[in-house]
């Protein structure tokens, strides 16, 4: 009897550190390589939906103390590291997940839109940078749920400084958001903006009044490259008779622009 209990016991622990070596491993991939981020908000619509599942990158910016995955460790509890190891500055045109700078335990992802030392303002809607207006085209309509119902959204292509072509939406060039001051981005931070400009919290707005404000560099996560796999967040996982057609295929492996 004292074998086959010796014998349970050494089989269980060795379960367990089988098990323990798998999280390191996968927490080691997911702070090194790439982890996965849901979508919950419409802000960067169209180019990503409510119920997308990305894919972010770490190694494309480097490794900050926020590169960890335990989102639940609270700040006081994480080394007081400053930058980056390995750091590589974001590109104008990224898609970027990163930490809300006024509260490190939410994830956002927005475009990088301004580099330190850029300018950037809306003027009637209109982006400039640097003074100079960022040519947009139109490209038909978008249909975006709001208030209740769907209602088709102008859209555009958007071409930065550089050559990087997205979408955008606007409802319209009135908005609240569409005039601003000239924002001046300081050293060692970027500008983020959303897709869908009249619906997205994000640089033109302080982080006292809700928003983003400027994003250190050391705050950055990952840059979106691909979606993971998409589905209708609407339609919920009890709902068997619906839920194979809340999965949106064609949105499935997809690269990010």
């Amino acid at each position: 009897m004292e074998d086959s209990a010796k014998a349970k016991l050494s089989s269980l622990a060795g379960e367990g550190f089988s098990l323990a070596i798998a999280l390191v491993v996968v927490l080691f991939l997911r702070t090194v390589a790439a982890e996965p981020f849901n979508v919950p908000s419409a802000s960067m619509v169209p180019t990503l939906l409510v119920g997308d599942t990305l894919i972010a990158g770490k190694y494309t910016y480097g490794y900050s103390k926020y590169s960890s995955p335990l989102d639940v460790v609270p700040d006081h509890l994480i080394p007081n590291v400053s930058g980056r190891v390995l750091e590589r500055p974001g590109q104008r045109g990224d898609v970027v997940v990163f930490k809300l700078p006024h509260d490190t335990s939410i994830n956002y992802v927005k475009r990088l839109i301004g580099l330190p030392g850029d300018r950037i303002q809306m003027r009637e809607g209109r982006l400039y940078i640097n003074g100079e207006l960022v040519p947009r085209r139109d490209d038909g309509t978008f249909n975006v749920a709001r208030y209740g119902s769907e209602r088709p959204v102008q859209r555009y292509i958007e071409t930065l400084p550089g050559g990087h072509e997205h979408a955008i939406l606007e409802f319209s060039d009135t908005g609240t958001m569409d005039d601003t001051p000239e924002f001046t981005v300081p050293a060692g931070h970027y500008f983020m903006m959303g897709d869908n400009r009249d619906d997205s919290l994000d640089s033109r707005v302080s982080g006292n009044q809700g928003g983003v404000g400027f994003v250190p560099a050391e705050n950055l996560v990952g840059r979106v490259d691909r979606i993971l796999y998409s589905r209708d967040a609407g339609i919920k996982w009890w709902q068997v008779t619906d839920l194979l057609q809340s999965f949106r295929g064609e949105r499935f492996l997809s690269a990010v622009n």
